[in-house]
């Protein structure tokens, strides 16, 4: 077992990097794995660079990879006493590693304890402190050549770590609100560039969406449709009691809130708890937040119940005389799909509004992203994509995958600001109509 010194002094360091012209935004495509709902992006890690999935989660603090098989000529640990095992959330020092020299394992060296997101570690099975490393990582840029961070920080994990992620998957990538993750690293890559990045989801079951960084526009899709001109904004909240807390220290969370403070269904307003809207300064408990590896979005307990009554009454309304039959689990409501219209912005069926900062500032989210179909044996449903969530013991609405697909977000993380564009199919396009360049090795 490796001794464990935990540094007593953490400094704010500026990351440093190799310079490195490039025609920003840099971007990847972010493909879902229909099997487990995840959304995987690729990119290039080590020397020579070779193409990673990576599960992408808007909430993590810094991004990880199983190192139990890493080759690479370039990868280096990073020194305890160095100047980068000052930077944020350095959890400690691995002073003597036990296990033969590699990346898993460095004498003197900076260490993480990873997370994974979709299932969780079995510590008592796998060993969860593991070392930091600096490595190479390019992505592709506007004119389709691969542009390297020569400093990449990331953290190793075993392959223990993985269990519960897509296949092909090794690791995670973090595009929290955090100094280690991707778009605040290739930000301080590329300084002239915004701290800002977009992202958006594919519904296709085969082609996929993106992710851009370095850029606030224009965002180019079918027929040159330039979606930045589409957002509305709102303020992001940052939670200030983070999953990197500890008793003694409060570190605000990498994960992205909003500031919601009522929802409609069929322009009617739905009656809850409004407190629940807000974070508990004290516990971190409740509020909205955003996440890419909860598929469906997930209410508190007392706002799904109020919601879903809400949403029944106004399908059954004369406008869409829709009647539920036999629900299928995680549902709570469904319909047989012969009776739902299909338009072009999903299944037919009531608006559901969310209102943020100010009673202007809606996010709609229309048949598209409020349905799922369900289609197995002899069903054949379309079922109201929300899942009851539970007690407090978090955020009370977590906004899933589902309910983000074919929705264009710019996070701003110089102003801290969301936008958003409800669903781009009003546009006549959709996630899946950007041109990728051809990367060039």
């Amino acid at each position: 077992m490796a001794k464990l010194a935990v540094p007593t002094l953490i400094l704010f360091f500026l990351l440093s990097f190799i310079p490195c012209q490039a025609a920003l935004p840099l971007h990847t495509p972010i493909q879902k794995d229909h099997s487990t709902g995840q959304y995987i992006i690729t990119a290039y890690l080590k020397t020579p660079l070779k193409l990673t999935k990576l599960l992408l989660d808007l909430g993590a603090t810094y991004s990880w990879v199983n190192c139990d098989d890493y080759i690479s000529s370039t990868y280096q640990h990073i020194p305890c006493n160095g100047s980068l095992a000052k930077t944020i959330i350095d959890y400690g020092c691995m002073n003597t590693c036990d296990d033969p020299p590699g990346p898993n394992c460095g004498n003197n060296s900076s260490i993480f304890i990873p997370n994974n997101p979709i299932k969780a570690v079995d510590y008592r099975k796998v060993y969860g402190v593991n070392a930091a490393l600096v490595d190479s990582l390019a992505l592709p840029d506007t004119q389709g050549s691969l542009v390297s961070i020569n400093n990449f920080i990331f953290s190793c994990a075993r392959t223990g770590f993985l269990k519960g992620l897509a296949k092909g998957v090794t690791g995670v990538a973090s595009l929290g609100n955090s100094m280690l993750s991707i778009p605040v690293q290739i930000n301080k890559a590329f300084s002239s560039s915004p701290n800002c990045f977009a992202m958006c989801l594919s519904g296709s079951t085969s082609q996929p969406g993106l992710a851009l960084f370095g850029s606030k526009g224009p965002y180019n899709f079918l027929q040159g449709i330039d979606l930045s001109k589409s957002l509305v904004y709102t303020p992001l909240l940052f939670n200030p009691l983070g999953r990197d807390s500890d008793p003694d220290t409060h570190r605000l969370s990498p994960e992205y809130y909003l500031g919601l403070t009522s929802i409609k269904v069929n322009g009617k307003m739905v009656a809850l708890n409004k407190t629940l809207l807000a974070i508990d300064g004290e516990s971190g408990f409740g509020g909205t937040r955003i996440s890419t590896v909860v598929p469906y979005t997930k209410l508190q307990s007392s706002i799904y119940k109020a919601f879903t009554l809400a949403f029944l009454k106004e399908a059954a309304s004369s406008s869409f005389n829709l009647t539920t039959t036999k629900p299928v689990k995680p549902f709570g409501a469904c319909y047989p799909a012969s009776a739902v219209k299909n338009t072009q912005m999903g299944p037919a069926v009531p608006i559901i509004e969310l209102v943020l900062d100010r009673q202007d500032v809606v996010w709609k989210m229309f048949g598209s992203n409020s349905m799922v179909r369900v289609t197995k044996k002899s069903v054949d449903l379309w079922c109201l994509g929300f899942v009851d969530g539970g007690g407090i013991d978090g955020p009370s609405i977590v906004i899933g995958g589902h309910q983000l697909e074919d929705n264009l977000l710019q996070f701003d993380l110089q102003s801290k600001k969301l936008g958003f564009s409800s669903s781009i199919l009003s546009k006549g396009t959709n996630c899946a109509d950007f041109k990728f360049s051809t990367g060039k090795i």
